[in-house]
């Protein structure tokens, strides 16, 4: 293997492919799985000190099949035995049977999405080319899904590993024992050069605003980082509804009340807008109710039609039936040795009301006990704030001047350990609580950080709204953070990406066409790993949160936010494909427990608005004018805010979830997984019960 050639940087698997024969990857036994070349798909970096019979030892079980506790797959040494890598790709077997046993939905000869089978294959297009038949980002996650089933099948210790490193119980996962003992470092899924220029020229380089290769992206990058980039795109171009009907209210309905309003030019307009003289009471009634109750209309109508399309692309990506629970338990899941009820595996059983125990009286507590810091936080910054304003008035000194800033930064320090510190310790609840499946764990750990951001983030605004009742400051504050926010993403979304990739980061600058293709191996793993796309939903949820929440007090907001949103899909775009290593995606149905979340900031958003509206001044002096009391006026907000519930859920209930073709081919794939069922239990009858009985 030392006289493998190198071939050109930008060839990526393709060129790893070529210099990797079938005859030096790890042997499969099944005669179909045999092919003149084997697809590179997954890179695992070992310690330096790993001895070459670990090494061996760790192949043997990556290709071991999984009724001996492998994972069914190819390994390939690389250079030599001494190398710190393995290359890792899958059989055609292994594909299909995991294919099955994700509940994936694959077209079949007559083109109709239907449930895989693996004893029904022939039945399906394109089955004897698995570059068409999966996409590649479903091929590398297969190689995650076996290389994290395998499981020790009866104690032993790991070759040239001393002390208890070295020691697997009995169906102990293996994968999860060699990456806790360090001598596992990484694992990634290898990038394919010319399939991900192909994308970057369709995606971030295009010059048209409109429309995104989400196919391409499902294809490359996978279903999460897919259904991210739709919302993304669906989003903000859901957004310019609400800002044209914030600039027509900002520009048309208010009413300065100046006898030289038609000189008064645009940026008087947006000056006023933001001013500390000018309040909520410039504008008028009308102009408050159109943005309350437009607000709401849309962020119905917005969410109805998101999952419309989420549904339509599930089922478009072969995602609708996808059956997690009944796959192997992620590698963190621990229990007691048993057999499990449903699939009659032999692995960890964890009772359910011990997970909700755990929920109830541990998780709960402390989250509750993080907010409530929060709270006291808050409450600390301005009773500090209050005696530092105090004392500047009485001195007017230009050190007081600067010491009334320390509250303000005191608290900014305070709530980014606070934030730090919960975020350790959401990880860290959600690993106690034990759960089974990868989507769960990452729902409930999301949820956790989601409640504290959401708190965080709103917390401050909704005090100054509804206990200083002072909509002025709100807006000013609103306004600041929008601003200052979109000029921190315009920096850190364009400039230092496209800076760190000019300079930085990029494998290919440092890679000669004479490089081993050790050099291309280790550059690319030298690629920081992509972050996630938590911090990128938090993003669009706090942005959600303004919008919907306080857009009656400032109806500029959608207009900043749209403007924003235009980049900032171009620069998530730059960054995925240019700055990270290529992540391991998972098939999603959808986003998750984050479409809840923007749901529950929908309803919420009803109640903000009914109540920032009554608190307005305009409104105020129109009730007192009207000759009503402070009771009747909490008596009609009430009501009010009711009635726009109550039409919220009727519209929630007059727009379907999905399309109606996609409801329908639902129900033919619900039926003719149904029939097979019915088939395979009609060959298992034996004869003699197919017979009538004897007299």
């Amino acid at each position: 293997m030392s006289t493998m050639s190198s071939p050109k940087p930008q060839e990526g698997v393709c060129g790893l492919a070529e210099v990797m024969g079938p005859e030096s990857w790890s042997k499969v036994s099944c005669p179909c799985c045999i092919s003149a070349q084997v697809e590179p798909l997954v890179l695992i970096q070992l310690a330096e000190d790993v001895q070459p019979n670990t090494k061996q030892w760790i192949m043997s079980m990556i290709s071991a099949p999984q009724e001996s506790g492998g994972a069914g797959l190819l390994a390939h040494p690389g250079e030599d035995a001494s190398w710190g890598r393995i290359v890792v790709a899958a059989p055609r077997c292994t594909l299909l049977k995991v294919t099955e046993d994700l509940g994936l939905c694959k077209a079949d000869k007559d083109g109709n999405m239907i449930t895989f089978s693996f004893n029904d294959r022939d039945k399906f297009s394109n089955i004897d080319d698995m570059e068409k038949f999966l996409t590649l980002a479903e091929r590398q996650y297969v190689v995650k899904c076996g290389l994290e089933s395998m499981r020790a099948t009866k104690d032993l210790r790991i070759p040239g590993v001393s002390g208890d490193k070295g020691v697997l119980k009995s169906r102990q996962s293996i994968f999860q024992k060699l990456q806790k003992a360090k001598l596992i470092l990484d694992v990634f899924p290898l990038r394919h050069e010319r399939k991900l220029k192909t994308l970057g020229q369709e995606w971030y380089s295009q010059k048209s605003l409109w429309g995104q290769p989400l196919d391409r992206i499902h294809a490359y990058f996978g279903g999460s980082i897919a259904f991210y980039f739709s919302f993304l795109d669906f989003y903000t171009w859901a957004l310019v509804p609400p800002a044209v009907v914030g600039l027509f209210i900002t520009f048309f309905l208010p009413r300065w009340g100046s006898p030289d309003v038609d000189k008064i030019t645009i940026p008087d307009l947006v000056n006023k807008s933001v001013s500390q003289d000018v309040d909520g009471d410039q504008l008028s009634v009308s102009g408050l109710m159109v943005q309350a109750v437009f607000s709401m209309i849309w962020s119905t109508v917005f969410m109805e039609l998101w999952k419309r399309r989420s549904a339509a692309l599930s089922y478009r990506w072969g995602c609708i039936t996808l059956t997690e629970r009944f796959q192997e338990p992620r590698p963190g899941f621990t229990g007691v040795q048993g057999i499990n009820p449903v699939t009659g595996r032999l692995e960890p059983l964890f009772p359910d009301w011990k997970r909700q125990m755990r929920v109830g009286l541990v998780s709960v507590p402390v989250v509750l006990l993080f907010l409530g810091l929060v709270v006291l936080g808050m409450l600390g910054f301005y009773y500090f704030e209050a005696i530092m304003s105090s004392y500047h008035k009485a001195t007017g000194s230009i050190i007081t001047a600067t010491l009334s800033y320390l509250p303000s930064i005191a608290h900014i320090i305070y709530t980014n350990m606070l934030g730090n510190a919960y975020r350790n310790v959401a990880q860290r609840l959600t690993d106690y609580e034990n759960h089974r499946e990868e989507s769960s764990y990452q729902n409930h750990h999301t949820t956790k950080v989601l409640v504290f951001t959401f708190f965080n983030n709103f917390a401050v605004l909704f005090h100054i709204a509804f206990y200083k009742q002072d909509l002025n400051l709100v807006r000013k504050r609103l306004s600041s953070l929008l601003i200052l926010s979109q000029i921190v993403n315009q920096f850190t979304e364009v400039f230092v990406p496209y800076i760190v990739d000019r300079f930085y980061s990029s494998p290919e600058k440092e890679l000669k066409e004479d490089d081993p293709e050790a050099d291309h191996l280790q550059a690319e793993g030298s690629l920081p790993a992509f972050p996630g796309l938590f911090a990128e939903y938090i993003e669009l949820l706090v942005q959600f949160g303004y919008l919907s929440l306080f857009s009656c007090v400032y109806p500029l907001t959608a207009v900043l936010l749209l403007l924003n949103n235009i980049t900032e899909i171009r620069g998530d775009a730059y960054k995925i494909c240019r700055l990270f290593r290529k992540p391991f995606s998972p098939p999603e149905t959808g986003m998750g427990v984050w479409q809840a979340a923007f749901e529950l900031l929908g309803f919420v958003s009803v109640v903000s608005n009914c109540w920032l509206l009554l608190l307005a001044p305009r409104v105020k002096a129109f009730t007192q004018d009207a000759g009503l009391s402070p009771a009747a006026v909490l008596v009609y907000a009430i009501l009010v805010e009711h009635a726009l519930i109550i039409i919220k859920l009727i519209l929630a209930f007059m727009i379907p979830d999905e399309p109606d073709w996609v409801r329908i081919k639902r129900e033919q794939i619900e039926y003719r997984s149904m029939k097979a069922v019915s088939q395979q239990k009609v060959k298992r009858v034996p004869t003699s019960e197919l017979l009538p009985l004897k007299s």
